[in-house]
């Protein structure tokens, strides 16, 4: 049997430059709302509990 060569291409979007950290350990308990804002319009809306 002939070893065919398989060939894959893919795409890979550009990584993000800057990172943001949110430290959660000095948080009281309960459920939090993270809204990230951009130009005054919500873009992104996390709800997390601790």
């Amino acid at each position: 049997m002939a070893h065919k060569n398989k060939t894959y291409n893919g795409k890979i979007e550009s990584l993000p430059k800057h990172k943001i950290y949110l430290n959660v350990t000095h948080l009281e308990h309960g459920k939090y709302i993270l809204n990230i804002v951009y130009k005054n319009k919500i873009i992104k809306k996390i709800s997390f509990k601790k």
